[in-house]
Parts: C-alpha cells; structure tokens; sequence
C-alpha cells in the first residue's frame, strides 16, 4: 500500500471539508452557550461523522477531523463521562459515511442520518441506563429509553438538517468548481 504525501492528504478539498466540519462544531458551541437558539440536542455532531466518512479521500482524516473537533468543543463545553462512548458513536457514524463514499445521494444521506441517529439514541440510552445517575434510569430501561425520545426528536431533526446543509452545501461547491471533486488516490 502506497503512503499518501503531505500534499495530497492537505489539498484545498480537504481544507473546505474541515472548515465545513468547523463550522458545524461551531454552532454546537453556540447551542450552548446561547441557550434558545436553537433547539436543545439540535446538533450537528450525526451529520459531521457522515459527511467526513463520505468526503475525506483520506480515511485516518475522516476519524480524525470529526473527532477532534468535537474533542476541542467538549474541552470548551466540559468534559462527561459519556464521551468515551459518545466519541465511539461518532466513529460507528464515520464508517457509516465511509458506506457512502463515491454514492452519495439523498436517500443515502437520509438513511444514513437516521440509523446513526438511532444507533446514538440506543447506545447511549443504554449507557445512561447503566450508569443509573438519574431518576428515570434507574427506574429501568425502559423508562431511560423513554425519557430520551425528545432528545431523540431533536438529535434526528439536527442530523437531518446539518446533513442537508453540509453534504448539499459541499455539492453545490462540487458543481461551482469542478476541482473540489477531485481528490487524489484513497488511501
């Protein structure tokens, strides 16, 4: 297997794809921050891992990009015991996207946001349960998976409008300058 150079895995695409994902980093910052700005759990983090599993041509960048930027929002957020397992989740959504690597298309992002966001509510849910630091998960699994739906509704809604915004915005760049498709050999 032939190593990529420097300049091939550092190319003006992989430049627009992480200020993209830096951007959507951003405004989980503003979710909370400025409380009310948007809806709670109204986040981009689903929507990040896919889009950077489906467009880094390199694949160690398409872990890495998502999941330091949102390592650099939880420094600035607060750190939880749930990261571990958040960050795993995010990583499972990667290798979602890396699915949809040269087959993107609507349904696939759509279908993609939505199994990573179940995959999200039900390992997480799951977690929650068994760490057992609230009231309604230490009633029982069942009720922990209950009293997260609403987070649900809103992590789903935020996956699949960020979704729309980044892989549509990066499409209507794709078709604006030509060059951003182009990317060099997968690593």
């Amino acid at each position: 297997m032939q190593q990529a150079s420097a300049s091939e895995i550092f190319t003006p695409r992989t430049g627009v794809l992480t200020a993209m994902i830096a951007f959507a980093v951003g405004v989980r910052l503003m979710i909370f921050f400025l409380p009310g700005s948007l809806p709670y759990n109204f986040t981009p983090v689903e929507a990040i891992a896919l889009f950077g599993g489906a467009y880094f041509s390199d694949r160690r960048l398409a872990f890495i990009v998502p999941l330091a930027a949102m390592f650099v929002a939880d420094l600035i957020i607060g750190l939880h015991p749930l990261i571990p397992v958040v960050y795993a989740c995010i990583a499972a959504s990667v290798l979602l996207g890396l699915r949809m690597r040269d087959k993107v298309s609507a349904l696939r992002v759509v279908g993609y946001g939505v199994v990573g966001s179940l995959m999200f509510f039900a390992v997480i849910s799951f977690v929650e349960w068994l760490i057992g630091d609230t009231a309604y998960c230490r009633a029982g699994l069942l009720s922990c998976y209950v009293a997260a739906i609403p987070f649900l509704k809103s992590w789903m809604a935020g996956t699949l409008v960020w979704s729309t915004l980044l892989f549509g915005g990066f499409e209507l760049m794709r078709r604006r300058w030509p060059a951003m498709g182009t990317h060099p050999a997968r690593a």
